[in-house]
């Protein structure tokens, strides 16, 4: 699998560079900065970018904005998010064409390399993942003053919900919650009809589906690099 690695912190870069070249990833480029990351996304086309959001020159968003303008350029390019922050706008740019292959990580919460590995691998092929506090902080949104869809839910209903978002399929959230399978597909039927969303067999645009009812309306993008 073709990598391309943008982490403006060298130590955090290497380390990064390492640990997947001892996972078997190919590193095509390592960048330090926004546009060092567009021109590599264009020039190489990898298999997956992970990015760290707030890349120079402005430290703000401008990883962010470098990547998906590149998967503007490169439709259904995996991207991996990492930050030290919990944002619902990054997290709502990055789900917005509901295309897939996203992924949001914390980067203090990324305890094992065999986790990390497997999200890789996860967004690569298409996926989604996101973090757990990042779904909870939509959830939380969602339900806002005890008013709205999601205030419908049972307490089970919504421990099934942010593991759903989390993009963990029916078995996975049956063995979390010493539930079983068919029990899980249940309260994900009253979840859908609750939410007003259609059911779906596929674990991806389930997960898509329901990031994007907790979701804020889009706000107007700004102009991406390379125009």
């Amino acid at each position: 699998m073709r990598v391309v690695v943008a982490e403006d912190l060298f130590l955090l870069r290497e380390g990064l560079v390492r640990l997947l070249k001892a996972r078997g990833f190919e590193i095509v480029a390592a960048t330090d900065s926004a546009p060092g990351l567009f021109g590599a996304l264009l020039e190489f086309r990898p298999d997956l970018a992970i990015v760290d959001i707030r890349l120079p020159p402005t430290h703000t968003d401008d990883g962010l904005r470098a990547a998906l303008d590149a998967r503007q350029r490169i439709p259904g390019l995996p991207i991996l998010l990492l930050s030290q922050y919990v944002e619902q706008i990054y997290a709502q740019e990055l789900l917005a064409d509901q295309a897939g292959g996203v992924g949001y990580l914390l980067k203090d919460r990324v305890f094992s390399d065999d986790q990390f590995v497997d999200v890789i691998r996860t967004v690569a092929a298409g996926g989604t993942v996101m973090d757990p506090e990042v779904v909870t902080k939509l959830l939380g949104r969602g339900s806002r003053g005890g008013r709205g869809p999601l205030s419908r839910l049972t307490e089970r209903e919504r421990q099934v919900l942010e593991l759903m978002a989390e993009g963990r399929s029916n078995s996975a959230i049956a063995k979390r919650l010493f539930i079983s399978e068919k029990a899980v597909s249940k309260h994900s039927t009253s979840i859908f009809t609750k939410l007003e969303l259609a059911p779906s067999d596929d674990d991806n645009r389930r997960v898509l589906a329901v990031l994007a009812h907790l979701m804020p309306a889009p706000r107007e993008s700004r102009i991406a690099l390379g125009h």
